[in-house]
């Protein structure tokens, strides 16, 4: 069986690094708030060019620090309204909720799957506040009119980049594009932790300092508790992990991005639609690699008859899921048809030559 993604394998590429990292971690003594976080910090705000950079617990944290903080700020509160891609995976939406803010789905483009953003600015109304844009995929999402929408109704841009970290737009990195940013280090994501793993970026200093507190118990000082805050820390051996895997992520992307070029060339089978490689090849790191076909669970079964592991992201949309109940009678066809239509092909840093041959010749046998 060829692994949809191999993670034992990945992280045996590292083993050693980690390994002595994880130990030193291990007899410092030290596991929470100390020298590990700060140095993964710094070096992923090098990394993407963000002037600060907050370790939290995971992804959905990341985000819902984000818009907490801003409605501490007084730059919202609980009932404005946030754009959001109506395509994206539930965590996006339920950031938004989780802090009484309402989240107005958009349409994706089906060409790219992100955002359409010709069709954002007939969502605006007085009370939107944001517009949260999700890297999905790992195609960079950005535009000239994106940025020009947010300045004509002064809203604030917050980049969902759990699962594209690395891709670059206008020579700018994912994650520094807007006013904030959230970032999942998900064992199975580009850059994985090996448990879970979050991170805020944002050239925002007092945005900065209120999530770093809100994450801290709402804790800047210790037993001083300046907002009703959470338990939200990325811990030392998760950053020490993390801060090994940083260095070679531009290296991992680029070799994904090759099977991605190969799999785009040689797969030919007219049942299946492609993604696109975008012109900018740096703006997609490929986190996964996913087609459409009209008889998807047809084509799942017979790529696991052939031995090739795939998998559905995501087969309900979340304006159909229970959580959303009073949205489920809503309609949006092109995010209806993606969720009916796509399959993720094994992808990875770590798969050999003859792995994508195979997936290759497989998927274009199917009849």
């Amino acid at each position: 069986m060829i692994k949809f993604l191999d993670l034992q394998k990945i992280n045996l590429a590292h083993q050693q690094e980690i390994e002595e990292r994880i130990l030193k971690t291990f007899r410092s003594g030290w596991y929470l708030l100390g020298e590990e976080v700060k140095n993964f910090e710094q070096n992923l705000s090098k990394f993407i060019g963000s002037k600060n950079v907050i370790g939290v617990a995971n992804g959905l944290d990341a985000l819902r620090l984000i818009f907490r903080a801003y409605i501490e700020m007084g730059v919202m509160q609980r009932g404005d309204e946030v754009i959001v891609p109506a395509n994206t995976y539930i965590a996006s939406i339920l950031a938004i909720s989780d802090n009484g803010l309402k989240p107005v789905l958009v349409e994706p483009d089906i060409a790219t799957y992100n955002i359409d953003i010709e069709k954002i600015e007939e969502k605006i109304t007085s009370k939107t506040r944001a517009i949260l844009i999700v890297h999905l995929y790992g195609r960079a999402v950005w535009s000239e009119k994106l940025t020009d929408l947010a300045k004509k109704y002064n809203l604030k841009i917050v980049e969902d980049n759990a699962q594209a970290i690395g891709s670059t737009c206008n020579k700018r990195r994912t994650g520094n594009l807007g006013d904030a940013a959230g970032f999942s280090f998900y064992p199975g994501k580009n850059l994985g932790a090996l448990g879970d793993g979050g991170a805020v970026a944002t050239n925002d200093d007092e945005l900065a300092k209120v999530v770093r507190t809100l994450a801290n118990y709402g804790s800047s000082q210790k037993y001083v508790f300046d907002y009703i805050g959470y338990n939200s820390r990325l811990d030392e051996i998760q950053a020490a992990v993390l801060d090994v895997k940083l260095k070679y992520i531009d290296d991992e992307n680029a070799k994904r991005r090759n099977i991605a070029k190969r799999y785009i060339a040689e797969i030919k089978n007219p049942k299946i639609i492609l993604p696109q490689m975008p012109e900018n090849e740096q703006e997609h790191v490929f986190h996964l690699f996913v087609v459409r076909t009209e008889k998807r669970d047809e084509f799942q079964n017979y790529l696991t008859e052939n031995g090739v592991q795939t998998v559905i992201h995501y087969p309900i949309p979340p304006h159909k899921q229970a959580c959303y109940r009073e949205w489920n009678n809503l309609s949006f066809p092109i995010t209806e048809k993606i969720h009916k239509e796509v399959l993720s092909l094994p992808m990875s840093p770590v798969m050999t030559g003859d792995e994508v041959n195979r997936v290759i010749g497989i998927v274009n046998l199917w009849k």
